[in-house]
């Protein structure tokens, strides 16, 4: 960008005057000494000020325009101070009356002399490391505590911060100026365009100021000065440089103090001004402090909350947090304020096919080379290999996405939390249903409804939607579809879902149908026949079978605030089944896409198939049938499969067939007993399973089926304390399970998280489980912070995996003796 300079007749003349680079230096210096060379732009209403010896000009409004050479040579005589640095951020036409807040440019005099108090230098400057951590809620970042090197400050923008300032001398207000250069650390060219160069002059106490940033003095000591500086509520997320100037108003000297590292600013939810502002502070600490939390899995028949810890503040973390923004992500510099395109990056960041991003995602059953997504306990790990190589870590699955970004939300300031939806519906097609076809155009079967998925939501205003459309947001960090070319998802308004809006960005109609899409079956006539829509699944129910078959979106769930339990969010996302708002929002849905499946199914009119035979409805694979009447002949097919979490069949468990004659009264029940030896080898991941019923009553047109998902639950660790948690003392613990099989459990380790434990704790036993024994571990950590905290076990063997626990207490603070008299 071409630097600025004046144009006005007058001063032109006066500024070649003084910046001629064929002049000597001392006369040079002479004109700097006799015409001040300091011009302070300051923003004051609707008009602008400049402010120097040309007394004459003060308050002229009017365009200021260009010598990239007299700059040049300005700085090529007068030496370099940081504050020359922000004329290169200067537009070729800058207009004054709507330039940047505050500009000051100082110049160096080279000549050494001394013409009276000499020019204040900063000797020292301490970020008061403790005490903004503390105000900010930062202490518990690695960076602000780690004694393997220098802390560094992390503060939240629109907040302000101290800084206190060694002297080489007492501060004279009469005679000393001082200012403040900020730029965003690792941009080559910073510009007050792209809000990568702040620039704002230090105000004595009580002075007011316009400036997005704000910079003040708070207290003077003899050689000693306090500052207080409050970042823009909009700054740029990321890491910032400060130069501090001091300036001898008299003799028109300028010293600049570079800060030897560079400091965070994140967002900042306590801040009424930010856009990611959350007013419930039980809802900050939750979404925003918690370090671990409840991740549920299972079935919606069997909820399984899992232990997952988020790590936030761990080492590494942060940075590696802005690695995936800025360098993985590519936000553009000016967005990376923005927490709608942040956390829209950030979805795609996380996840590996388009990027490189933190993880892989694998949904098979095998896992060489890498870690099943079953046994990660938390992010921790996972982001610190991840800043280390810079490539992707393996394996994930929709649960360890989830967990990462909630991590990387956090660790940036953005209030964020995870959800379960079982039931949860994938529309591949953009139609807001699920579509199936049958054998006959198997390529088309390509929707499909998960066990669970598990995403975040991220809180927020967003003030590129309307107002009702702000709060929770959703994203989804799991690589399902493309959007705009990569795989990401969200943020999409949970309020714009529910109410059918599926044309508002991010991605709001795939959302919309893993909460809320109609299952629907076509049948095939032929190549020149058009689709037969036969059946449909409206709430549960599907017409033509009188019998219930699950529903899309089911007990959609998240932590509850401050507790370790289930708090059933469903009515966020969507009205009550069968109820007239239900309809209509799906109606409505349905009219905005532009799919083919859903013109089809808006407009196809089908007559439903029903029955005079009456069979009870809540019939379950188990207990017995009857018919009060006549005698018939019920042949019953039983079979369990193996099923993954995204709803695809595995391997055929068992099969029987039954002939059964029901006699008028009588009733019969069938059967099926599955042994460990049978289900135990084929067991995935999830140790979930497919069952289905198919009966038919012979000299009839009557067949009646089910199926339904279950899992097999898997014990629960105990985890016992020892001892009282308290800050800086040792803690020990056990953890404990007794063994289920009916075999001995080998090659067994526990795996341990917990506060004050840098690196995961592995616990590998020496011995065989023996069957009905108990498997046990004893370990140690020492907390470094009081407050709640989360210990949490997973466990593994050749025989079982994926068995886990945690136990949640409070860390008092240490102990203070007084020294006695």
């Amino acid at each position: 960008m071409t630097p600025c300079m004046a144009t006005l007749n007058d001063v032109e003349k006066s500024l070649k005057d003084l910046l001629e680079p064929s002049n000597p230096p001392d006369a040079r210096n002479g004109a700097a000494r006799t015409h001040r060379d300091l011009f302070l732009f300051r923003r004051n209403g609707e008009r602008s000020l400049i402010v120097s010896d040309f007394t004459d000009f003060a308050g002229l409004e009017r365009t200021w325009r260009d010598s990239r050479r007299w700059i040049q040579s300005f700085v090529r005589f007068q030496g370099t101070s940081s504050c020359f640095r922000i004329l290169e951020g200067c537009p070729i036409d800058l207009d004054i009356t709507t330039g940047p807040p505050s500009i000051t440019v100082s110049d160096f005099s080279p000549s050494g002399e001394d013409f009276g108090v000499p020019v204040l230098t900063i000797l020292n400057v301490d970020p008061c490391i403790a005490e903004n951590g503390e105000n900010h809620r930062t202490s518990r970042y690695d960076l602000m505590t780690r004694e393997y090197d220098e802390p560094r400050l992390v503060v939240r923008r629109g907040q302000e911060f101290y800084l206190n300032l060694t002297l080489s001398r007492d501060y004279e207000p009469s005679i000393d100026g001082m200012s403040i250069v900020f730029t965003v650390d690792g941009v080559e060219k910073p510009q007050y365009g792209h809000k990568t160069l702040v620039v704002t002059a230090v105000l004595y106490p009580g002075e007011e100021s316009q400036d997005s940033w704000k910079a003040s003095i708070d207290a003077i000591h003899p050689n000693f000065i306090r500052l207080k500086i409050v970042p823009a509520p909009n700054a740029i997320i990321g890491k910032w440089r400060m130069d501090i100037d001091t300036r001898n108003k008299d003799l028109n000297q300028a010293v600049s103090y570079t800060m030897k590292h560079s400091f965070y600013v994140i967002f900042n939810p306590w801040c009424k001004e930010d856009t990611v502002y959350m007013e419930d502070e039980d809802q900050r600490q939750e979404y925003v402090m918690a370090e671990d939390g409840l991740i549920w899995r299972g079935s919606y028949n069997s909820l399984r909350p899992t232990v997952w810890k988020y790590s936030q503040f761990k080492r590494d973390i942060l940075d590696c947090a802005l690695h995936l923004m800025i360098e993985v992500g590519k936000v553009r510099i000016s967005s990376r304020n923005d927490p709608v395109i942040v956390s829209r990056i950030l979805s795609a960041a996380v996840n590996s096919p388009d990027d490189n991003g933190a993880v892989m995602g694998n949904w098979s059953d095998e896992f060489g080379g890498g870690t099943p997504p079953t046994k990660w306990l938390g992010s921790q790990k996972i982001l610190q290999q991840y800043y280390k190589t810079k490539k992707p870590v393996k394996y994930g699955q929709c649960w360890v996405f989830s967990g990462v970004l909630a991590t990387v939300c956090r660790a940036l300031g953005l209030p964020c939390r995870v959800v379960t939806n079982y039931a949860s519906g994938h529309d591949t097609q953009s139609s807001l249903t699920l579509d199936y076809f049958g054998k006959a155009m198997e390529e088309l079967n390509s929707d499909s409804m998960w066990n669970f998925h598990v995403w975040n939501e991220v809180w927020m205003s967003r003030l590129d939607l309307s107002p009702q459309d702000s709060g929770w947001q959703m994203i989804d960090a799991t690589p399902q579809e493309l959007s705009e070319d990569a795989y990401r998802c969200g943020p999409a308004s949970v309020a714009a879902v529910k109410n059918g809006e599926i044309l508002r960005p991010y991605d709001n109609a795939f959302l919309f149908a893993e909460v809320n899409a109609d299952r629907v079956f076509w049948r095939y006539n032929g190549p020149i026949q058009p689709l037969k829509l036969i059946k449909k699944d409206v709430h549960g129910q599907i017409k033509a079978r009188p019998f219930p078959v699950l529903s899309v979106g089911k007990l959609i769930s998240t932590k509850a605030v401050g507790k370790w339990t289930r708090e059933d969010i469903t009515h966020t996302y969507k009205y009550p089944e069968k109820s007239n708002e239900e309809r209509d929002t799906m109606i409505k849905a349905l009219r905005q896409s532009q799919s083919l499946f859903s013109r089809y199914y808006l407009n196809e009119e089908f007559n439903e198939i029903t029955f005079n035979f009456e069979l009870r409805d809540d019939i379950v694979i188990g207990q017995p049938f009857s018919n009060p009447d006549n005698e018939y002949r019920v042949s019953v097919i039983l079979r369990v499969e193996t099923v993954l979490y995204t709803g695809r069949v595995g391997e055929p468990v068992k099969k029987l067939n039954i002939d059964r004659l029901v006699k008028p009264g009588d009733p019969e029940e069938v059967r099926m007993v599955v042994s460990w030896e049978e289900y135990g080898p084929r067991l995935l991941d999830q140790c979930a399973f497919n069952i289905s019923c198919l009966a038919s009553v012979k000299g009839t047109n009557f067949e009646y089926f089910a199926q339904d998902d279950f899992r097999v639950r898997k014990p629960d660790i105990k985890i016992t304390l020892e001892n009282e948690p308290v800050v800086g003392k040792e803690l020990n613990a056990t953890a404990r399970f007794k063994n289920p099989l009916p075999i001995p459990l080998k090659k067994c380790r526990f795996l341990i998280e917990g506060p004050g434990l840098e690196e995961q704790l592995k616990v590998k036993l020496t011995d065989p489980v023996e069957v009905g024994a108990h498997a046990e571990c004893s370990f140690s950590m020492e907390p470094k912070f009081q407050g709640r905290a989360t210990i949490a076990a997973k466990f593994y063997s050749k025989e079982l995996e994926d068995v886990d626990g945690f136990v949640n207490f409070m860390v008092k603070p240490a102990t203070v003796v007084a020294n006695g008299d």
